[in-house]
């Protein structure tokens, strides 16, 4: 039994320092450095805990491969993890070839804040949509655009940081 709860040991501990690893470095992209110092540091312990017991034990090839099953399943929780956390901002733009003034008082009655710009491309004018929108409202951004008009252009771009400007407000439970 004390062989199997080690084999566990060392796939669990791998997943949970590659998931801290995923946050930490998602804070860091974000300018949450205070954040990512503080994660870093239990990651680098577990990190290191768990590599000294797999390189004590060289002979156990289970240990090996508990090691990298660890550290593979760990990119699949912690991107799962970023997911679900949905840190920080977005950057919207939105070019639609029909459907840009509907498109954007949708938007805009749906709580965004749009910014429209006029451009010139190879098709002629057209007016791009802008929006910064926090990263949990993406997947509401997107039903919109798709309901409006499911052949519009679009590109998103995380943000850093945001400063300023007109963000969606929560609407507060009664």
């Amino acid at each position: 039994m004390s062989l199997l709860f080690g084999y566990l040991f060392i796939f669990g501990a791998r997943i949970l320092d590659v998931s801290m690893g995923t946050i930490r470095m998602l804070m860091l992209m974000r300018g949450q450095k205070y954040y990512a110092a503080f994660i870093g540091f239990f990651e680098v312990i577990i990190f290191i805990v768990v590599l000294g017991i797999v390189v004590n034990e060289l002979e156990n090839p289970i240990n090996l491969i508990m090691y990298g099953l660890g550290f593979a399943t760990g990119n699949i929780v912690g991107g799962w993890l970023e997911e679900k956390l949905a840190v920080g901002f977005l950057n919207v733009q939105i070019i639609s070839k029909n459907h840009s003034k509907t498109l954007t008082e949708v938007l805009r009655e749906s709580g965004y804040g749009v910014t429209v710009i006029d451009s010139h491309g190879w098709e002629g004018e057209r007016d791009i949509l802008n929006l910064q929108i926090k990263r949990k409202d993406l997947a509401d951004v997107q039903k919109i655009i798709a309901s409006t008009d499911a052949n519009a252009y679009v590109t998103i771009f995380d943000t850093r940081k945001a400063l300023g400007g007109y963000f969606k407000q929560q609407s507060k439970k009664k």
